[in-house]
């Protein structure tokens, strides 16, 4: 890990690289495998590195998340990460977790089956990764900084990329677009992974229809669509048959932004380049959906199944016993400020985000899970509330700017602690305060089932009859529905601390977050092991 210096958009800026390469190296692994990475950090920042979306089986201190899991490796120092990646199949990523620094340390986690298995779906001719990025001309750790000292908005991206390149559409970005060589009649696996920092996308490739086969490295039922829809922190795997007559096509992404507050509006593309066809020809450019197309962003997202048949040796059926029960509400808020941040009224108020009305505050003299391990105290409390403190119209616009409902004074290390095999189903409420958004929820240590969504307030009378529980698709990230609610269940089954968090990135950064503390099983095989001897200290 160390400084680069890149040129986009008619400009140079000194970037963090793994190996001097945006996107950072692919990792290429098969289920079953234990996965040994050494981190170099010749960067100025300290560093984690998180591996999205692997389970981390009794493995938690090899997860990433600065004092969450770890201490950071300071510059100069090194980490070695060591795990097993078993129970999954199919597309993954891996990316920094410390401050902001994934804007372009981020690589794709291809996971394929071990040998003797097949995919459940007809082998593709080639795969090939389509990691979605964001750049900023600029340090985007200032624009932290600032967003951290002011409490303000953060300054909006100059560009989305795809495979690291903005694309036609962006200045003094033409000779460099991402182009895919394809032969008509091959098909290709497109390996997804939406690594922005803030925004969904909706993709298409003009004249050209895809077979999502796996999302968040779970086998699905295949779904015949146009469009993909993808979320910050998801990962697809799309199949697309190179079908139309030779020539060149766009493939495009842009933003599903539905809130009526400012965002990056430009679209990125690249090339699917026939083999035969003149690369001088202008391509052809499909038609995105609209920045607010909530209709065909909720269509997409919930219409996908798993895939429960024998081709997925990593189904397991819904567990049907319920042993905890919570409702979690997030979304934005205020805090008190002393008279110099950027926040509304007279500058005395700096933006945060809940969930619970508790704005999560991140330990910095040990990690969480150094303190659980150990039974210190004072690091964290279990004490994060299974309800919201107050009942309300959750999604009425008319409580957007209710300031007795906006206005948080907690901020805190508040987990909940979990007991080993238990059960969990939680409500995820989205709000209206401040502004309306899909929120991208990630859980660390588990996927989970996806029962049912919705928009408006959660029913608990009518919504559990539209539940799901013989083939609902699991995820790790969900995006929560605008103005809705999503609810899913999993089974705690592996101890630690496990971080949950939204991943828009301002949204972890003002503490739109909680973790869940599991505990250890009943023999030594079923708990967390002692720490890495090179593990870092804070």
């Amino acid at each position: 890990v160390a400084s680069n210096t890149l040129q986009r958009l008619c400009r140079q800026e000194v970037k963090t690289l793994v190996n001097g390469s945006l996107p950072g190296p692919v990792i290429k692994l098969r289920e079953g495998d234990q996965l040994i990475v050494h981190v170099n950090n010749k960067s100025p920042y300290n560093m984690t590195i998180h591996w999205h979306g692997v389970f981390q089986m009794f493995s938690a201190w090899a997860d990433g998340p600065a004092y969450v899991t770890q201490c950071p490796i300071v510059p100069g120092s090194s980490f070695t990460y060591r795990f097993n990646v078993t129970g999954q199949e199919g597309t993954l990523w891996w990316h920094a977790h410390i401050s902001v620094l994934r804007e372009t340390l981020y690589g794709a986690l291809i996971i394929r089956p071990r040998i003797g298995r097949s995919y459940p779906f007809r082998k593709p001719d080639k795969e090939v990764p389509i990691l979605f990025g964001e750049w900023w001309d600029t340090n985007f750790v200032d624009v932290e900084h600032e967003l951290i000292t002011l409490g303000g908005i953060p300054r909006l991206s100059d560009a989305f990329t795809i495979n690291g390149q903005p694309g036609d559409l962006f200045p003094c970005s033409r000779n460099k677009t991402y182009t895919m060589d394809v032969t008509q009649g091959k098909t290709y696996l497109l390996r997804m992974v939406n690594a922005v920092m803030m925004n969904h996308l909706f993709f298409k490739i003009a004249q050209h229809k895809f077979t999502v086969v796996a999302v968040d490295a779970r086998y699905i039922e295949p779904y015949e669509t146009d469009v993909v829809v993808i979320a910050p922190g998801q990962s697809a795997d799309v199949l697309f048959t190179a079908n139309q007559p030779i020539g060149n096509y766009y493939m495009a992404a842009r933003a599903y932004f539905p809130t009526p507050l400012e965002f990056q509006n430009g679209t990125t593309t690249g090339i699917v380049h026939y083999n035969g066809a003149p690369k001088s020809s202008t391509p052809l450019m499909p038609i995105l959906p609209d920045f607010t197309d909530t209709e065909t962003s909720y269509k997409f997202y919930s219409n996908l199944t798993s895939l429960t048949t024998i081709g997925n040796p990593h189904w397991h059926p819904v567990p049907q016993k319920v042993d905890e029960k919570m409702f979690i509400t997030f979304g934005l808020g205020f805090q008190p400020c002393n008279g110099s941040c950027a926040g509304p009224q007279g500058s005395f108020l700096r933006f945060a985000a809940t969930m619970n009305n508790n704005s999560f505050l991140l330990p910095t003299k040990m990690s969480m899970l150094e303190a659980f391990h150990g039974g210190v105290q004072g690091i964290y409390t279990e004490d994060f509330p299974d309800n919201p403190p107050l009942e309300f119209n959750y999604t009425d616009p008319n409580v957007s700017l209710d300031f007795s409902l906006l206005v948080t004074v907690r901020k805190e290390t508040r987990v909940k602690r979990l007991k080993y095999n238990s059960v969990v189903e939680i409500v995820l409420q989205s709000t209206s305060l401040i502004a309306a958004e899909n929120h991208p929820l990630h859980f660390h240590g588990f996927d989970f089932y996806v029962l049912a969504q919705g928009f408006g307030n959660y029913d608990p009378i009518n919504d559990p009859k539209k539940f799901n529980l013989v083939n609902p698709q699991q995820r790790n990230t969900i995006g929560v529905p605008i103005n809705g609610w999503a609810v899913i269940r999993f089974l705690a089954n592996n101890p630690g601390v496990w971080f949950v968090h939204c991943h828009r990135e301002s949204h972890l950064t003002w503490g739109l977050n909680m973790a869940f503390v599991i505990e250890n099983g009943p023999t030594p095989s079923t708990s967390l092991p002692p720490p890495p001897s090179d593990l870092p200290t804070c």
